[in-house]
């Protein structure tokens, strides 16, 4: 007997593969009875176990005509399909291909060259292009946008008003010598830019036209996670493609795309083309603005980021009326608030917030009444997130405009009204540089703090100086921080400085080591402030070993 595959030894995956068995006869003397019987019985098992091979794995299984869909799931389907169809029509006449034109730089081409002289040397386009027609002759050279000149590239956009204005992303038109739009039915015409933001990826073109229906606009803050959207516009240079998916993420602000981001993430294809395309809902109402995918071929992954319409639409509305964009802020530095440094504060667990880092003298915050660890819930009648949501919606708000705010503090509720500034770029701490005078008064003895991996040191004028503390400014220095411990899982370093400690709910700052020891001592876990000479910090919660 032999078989292709050994019978018995068949993969798993067989599935209908063909194979061949062939039986050869074998004869034995008729004097071994015993012999025979038994072989009769073994050729029986073979058959059986073909058969029952071939009936298990369906080798000669019938191949079905049709999909076996019921009706039901048929009707669905179609029901699906057909809403999308309606969808993408109704979109088609408000969404554009954006084709520019940029200028590049007529630099030289800096190329490895395998001979005496400068390894890498620097040629220009005439030299270079002489230098190709020796190895691949007259016609090996470099095209003209190579060398400067102008390069073209195609991006997407939607109509945004009746007034011609049309809405994309600053990385679609930034630095365009010339843009053309093309709409639906073939028409093109061109088009100025009428303001950007560069930092939130937004900007705003506009035609002579009025002849296009404006897209509806939906409120991106109703977008929930596993709706169906659709990314329409012109991946690869493919005009009115449509492609499907549903929310995978909202409030997506860990892509450190953007420095204002709070994207929509979606796995409908988002390809290099799709930039400034609309991402709808199934009432053809854009939700979001397509702007980046995370891949590593340049291509749709499943991970398409769109920013939503709610805060394009506010910064859309400000170009429009101003031609840029002007931010607004309180004046305070924040950090996310952990549910370890919640309960510290006096907080539930799974209170929601951020935490207020610091406060400028002199900003709305500082009037406001803010202080360092207060617990921000809610502005404008709007929750408190996270650290980016709630940058951005100060960012966008208006300026000089009153605000409604509410925060925690001691485990208290409490409310303020503000009103908002221009951003200031300066640091959130004073840089006052003072000289040090006077004799060096004898530094302290340094403390360990048993079980939490630190040792510390009171700040001295010497010790300021020497990593760069300015001002009055008081606490203790971290001089070393123990390998494994609970200090270096926090990212704890030597030369930071902690200036607070919470307890009791209260904020309570140090000034010397015997302090800071003491107030350690009571409990297994310790909340401090920290920050860097730069003025850069926020609080820790260090938790001390079991048996400690």
């Amino acid at each position: 007997m032999k078989a292709t595959i050994p019978i018995g030894l068949f993969p798993r995956s067989f599935g209908c593969q063909s194979f061949e068995l062939s039986i050869r006869t074998f004869d034995f003397p008729k004097e071994h009875p015993t012999i025979m019987k038994r072989n009769a019985l073994a050729w029986a098992a073979i058959v059986i176990s073909t058969a029952a091979l071939v009936s298990s794995r369906g080798v000669t299984r019938a191949v079905p005509a049709a999909p076996q869909i019921s009706p039901e799931g048929q009707k669905q389907a179609r029901v699906l399909g057909d809403a999308f169809n309606a969808v993408a029509e109704f979109v088609k006449p408000s969404v554009v291909q954006i084709r520019v034109k940029k200028k590049i730089d007529a630099g030289g081409v800096r190329i490895p060259f395998n001979g005496p002289g400068d390894p890498h040397q620097n040629l220009g386009p005439k030299e270079l292009e002489e230098m190709l027609k020796k190895f691949f002759g007259p016609n090996g050279r470099f095209e003209q946008q190579q060398f400067g000149g102008v390069a073209e590239g195609t991006g997407s956009g939607f109509v945004y008003d009746d007034k011609g204005h049309i809405v994309t992303n600053n990385h679609v038109v930034d630095s365009a010598e010339k843009i053309e739009v093309e709409f639906f039915d073939g028409e093109v015409i061109e088009a100025k830019v009428v303001g950007a933001d560069p930092k939130a990826d937004i900007a705003v073109i506009k035609v002579p036209s009025t002849a296009y229906r404006p897209l509806p606009k939906g409120k991106s803050s109703n977008a929930r996670v596993g709706e169906w959207v659709l990314a329409i516009g012109s991946p690869f240079g493919f005009d009115q493609t449509v492609t499907s998916g549903i929310i995978s993420a909202v409030g997506r602000n860990d892509a450190h795309i953007l420095d204002y981001e709070d994207f929509i993430q979606t796995d409908a294809a988002i390809n290099p083309g799709n930039s400034g395309g609309p991402l709808v809902d199934l009432e053809g109402k854009v939700i979001g603005i397509n702007a980046a995918i995370a891949t590593s071929t340049r291509s749709s992954a499943g991970i398409g980021f769109a920013i939503p319409i709610d805060m394009a639409a506010n910064l859309a509305d400000r170009l429009i009326k101003d031609g840029k964009v002007t931010r607004a802020m309180i004046g305070i530095e924040l950090q996310p608030l952990a549910p370890v440094l919640a309960k510290q504060l006096g907080l539930d667990a799974k209170t929601k917030g951020v935490v207020v880092k610091s406060v400028l003298p002199g900003s709305p915050g500082d009037k406001a009444g803010l202080q360092q660890g207060d617990v921000i819930t809610g502005f404008n009648g709007n929750p408190a997130k996270s650290v980016p949501s709630f940058r951005n919606l100060v960012s966008t708000s208006d300026i000089g405009k009153e605000f409604a705010l509410t925060y925690m503090r001691e485990g208290q509720e409490k409310a303020t009204k503000l009103s908002l500034v221009p951003l200031d770029t300066r640091t959130m701490r004073a840089e006052v540089d003072r000289p040090v005078r006077g004799e060096e008064p004898k530094p302290e003895a340094k403390a360990e703090l048993s079980g939490f991996g630190l040792e510390v040191q009171e700040l001295t004028p010497t010790l300021a100086k020497q990593f760069g503390y300015q001002g009055d400014v008081k606490g203790v220095v971290v001089s070393d921080v123990q390998d494994g411990s609970s200090a270096e899982a926090n990212e704890l370093e030597p030369g930071m400085l902690i200036t607070k400690v919470v307890k009791d709910k209260k904020m309570i700052s140090i000034s010397s080591t015997k302090q800071f020891q003491d107030l350690s001592s009571q409990g297994n876990e310790l909340t401090i402030y920290a920050q860097t000479p730069q003025g850069r910090g926020q609080f820790f919660t260090l938790a001390r070993p079991s048996g400690k």
